[in-house]
Parts: structure tokens; C-alpha cells; sequence
């Protein structure tokens, strides 16, 4: 049965909460679009009592449920919370949304001088650089260099791959069936989704402003991309991205981040972004590049499991860390010495020149 065009987006919402555990029979899904058709909602409240009422929605999991209804309806959301960790929470944001403040209570033991867990608020200037001639060599060979998957569509191929039936039946009708001409077929290729999520803690001060330039270059080269920032909070920063001039582009990522130069929760943050189905669909078959020093303040079991299921959804996952430049170094957190199997490098990331360098013989390297 086709479902109405208005129906789409109220069915799209009974599947998420399904994905998220919640008991949603059909019957229910019905029941709560006709409750719709009858109320005639003035207002996304009266939706909202809508789904509560006639989905079945324990009142212990309303919290869950409303981060679930906030995402799929004004497509910004709080990651969800687990019960009786209410201090926790990690805030997820875009451009344009409102937020709210939460702090972190400090732990004792804190693996790092500099890493913080503490939420700090702030907006970041980007100063005035001088053109950068590792960016501009990147920029150059990136579209021919950047890696590749073959498409599911077939273009016409002098090699003898597979035979364009097509055309050889049109050329044997033309000569009474016999097939004089031969012609071929080969499949595209086609760029790969890239993913770029960047550490802006306190920890990688130093390093930020490089690694926002990279982005802005890596955007421009990408077919499809996605890029986030990870601090005390998840903020998407892909449209900030989108001016051609790299200083416009920098500005409007010093006005949407705001947790620049704060705490580390590494592992909270992509959880929040795996929650997420349409940030985390973006992650299906990409290469997933991370810029942090690892530096974890908050739980390692979270940072742990968030990077073994991004391992299994990406095609390959690169941490990429300015402590990884020592050909000496060794993991010293918990949590980045658990990661390890589940990455497919871990390289340096001191400069710009070493980052550009890698990305560039990732699909050599594969």
C-alpha cells in the first residue's frame, strides 16, 4: 500500500523509535496518523501529545523519546541520556539551533595535563595566514587523488570487460543479425564519502586553526563530505564550510563552534553522532578520517565502542594525531590503547603538510 505523501514523515517517526527500541506496533503507527487527521494540529505539541498518547510512551523513557522527536521533526536534537546519568549529557548542535549549558563535574584522575572534561564555552578567531602552499598542492591533486569505489552504472569501455548488449543488438539489426561491431562496457567510478571529524578541546589549541583549513580544502575536493567538530559537544560544521574564501568559511566556524579550546568527551561525541540516523548513514562505506591526540576524559567504555561500530560501517577509519608525528610514540590512555585493533592507522598529524600527505596515498596505500 502506498502511503500518503503527508503520512511519509509521521511513519519515517514511528520506524525511528522502533530502531531505538520502543515498542511501535503498526496498529499504533495507524492509530497515531489518524489521531493527527483528526486533531488537525495547530502546533508541534499537539503532534507531540499525539505519539505519546497513542505510540504507548512510557513515561520513563518520555526524556529519550523527546530527543528522538526533536531530531526527526526539527532535525536538531541533545543526544539521548541514559537514566540516572543526567550530568552527563552531550550536547549535539548545528548552526542556527538553540542549546543549552551543561557542565561536567571534574574526575581526580585526569590522564593528561591539559585534557579537560569540563565543558568550557567559546568562540574562536581565526587569524590571517598567509596562502599556504601544502593546502594549495592538496587542492590540486585532490579530486584525481582522493579515494575511489566503483560505481553500480556502466559507461562505454574500449577493454573488453562486459559486452554492451545494447548497442550490439542495434548494430546487428542494421546488418541482418549478424553483430559486426562489438562494443563494451566498464564500470564508473566514483569518489568516496569522506567523513572528517576534528578534536577542538583544549588539548588541540595549538592545532586547530590548521586542521580548519584543511577542512575547508578537503570540503572543496570531496564529492560528498560531512564534516563535525568534537569537544564537550558534537556541532556539524559542513555548510559552515561551504564559501569559497577560506577566511569567510573560518569565521562562520568561529561563530557556530562553540566549545573551541574546552574539555575532551571524545567517545559521548560520537555516540551522539551514531545515534543520529542521518549523521550516521553518512559514516556507511566512507573513509572516516579523526584529527585528535586521543586524549579522553570521559568514559573510555563509550569511546571505545562508538569507534568499533564506526570501524564496521566505514570503509576505512584513519586516526589521525599530532602525538603520532613521534616515531617513538606509544598510547598511553586506556582508551586509544583499546582502539587500536579497530583502526586501520593511526599516523601523525603534527602539520598541515604530513595530513595533506596521507590523505592523498590512502587509496595508493588500500
Amino acid at each position: 500500500m502506498k502511503i500518503p505523501r503527508g503520512a511519509e514523515t509521521f511513519v519515517e517517526f514511528a520506524s525511528l523509535l522502533r530502531e531505538h527500541r520502543f515498542a511501535v506496533s503498526p496498529d499504533q503507527t495507524m492509530g497515531f496518523i489518524e489521531a493527527i487527521a483528526l486533531l488537525g494540529p495547530k502546533s508541534m505539541n499537539d503532534i507531540r501529545a499525539s505519539a505519546i498518547a497513542m505510540l504507548a510512551v512510557p513515561k520513563d523513557r518520555e526524556p529519550e523519546f523527546d530527543v528522538l522527536f526533536q531530531s526527526h521533526f526539527y532535525g536538531q536534537t541533545l543526544a539521548p541520556t541514559v537514566a540516572g546519568d543526567e550530568e552527563d549529557d552531550l550536547q549535539v548542535r548545528e548552526p542556527g539551533t538553540q542549546s543549552r549549558d551543561i557542565s561536567i563535574e571534574e574526575e581526580e584522575d585526569q590522564p593528561g595535563e591539559i585534557a579537560s572534561g569540563t565543558e568550557i564555552l567559546s568562540h574562536r578567531g581565526f587569524a590571517q595566514m598567509e596562502r599556504m602552499y601544502s593546502l594549495e598542492l592538496f587542492s590540486r591533486q585532490a579530486k584525481r587523488r582522493l579515494p575511489k569505489r566503483m560505481s553500480y552504472r556502466f559507461k562505454d569501455a574500449k577493454r573488453r570487460r562486459k559486452l554492451n548488449m545494447r548497442e550490439l543488438l542495434k548494430s546487428a539489426n542494421k546488418t541482418d543479425g549478424d553483430a559486426v561491431i562489438l562494443s563494451w562496457l566498464d564500470r564508473k567510478v566514483r569518489q568516496r564519502k569522506i567523513l572528517l571529524l576534528i578534536d577542538v578541546s583544549g588539548s588541540m589549541r595549538d592545532l586547530s586553526d590548521g586542521y580548519m583549513r584543511f577542512a575547508h580544502a578537503l570540503s572543496k575536493a570531496a564529492n560528498s563530505f560531512e564534516c563535525f567538530t568534537l569537544g564537550t559537544r558534537l556541532t556539524r560544521i559542513t555548510n559552515s564550510l561551504k564559501p569559497r574564501e577560506p577566511g569567510t568559511a573560518l569565521l562562520r566556524i568561529s561563530q557556530s563552534v562553540a566549545d573551541f579550546d574546552g574539555g575532551t568527551r571524545i567517545g559521548d561525541a560520537l555516540g551522539a553522532y551514531l545515534s543520529i540516523p542521518r549523521y550516521a548513514g553518512h559514516a556507511k562505506g566512507a573513509l572516516v578520517l579523526i584529527l585528535s591526540d586521543g586524549l579522553e576524559r570521559g568514559d573510555p567504555g563509550s569511546m571505545i565502542d562508538a569507534v568499533e561500530r564506526l570501524q564496521k560501517m566505514s570503509w576505512r577509519l584513519h586516526w589521525l594525531s599530532p602525538l603520532a608525528s613521534d616515531k617513538n610514540y606509544v598510547p598511553e590512555t586506556e582508551a586509544l590503547k583499546a582502539i587500536l585493533p579497530h583502526l586501520d592507522e593511526l599516523a601523525g598529524a603534527a602539520d598541515l603538510k604530513s595530513i595533506c600527505d596521507h590523505v592523498l596515498n590512502i587509496a595508493r596505500a588500500a
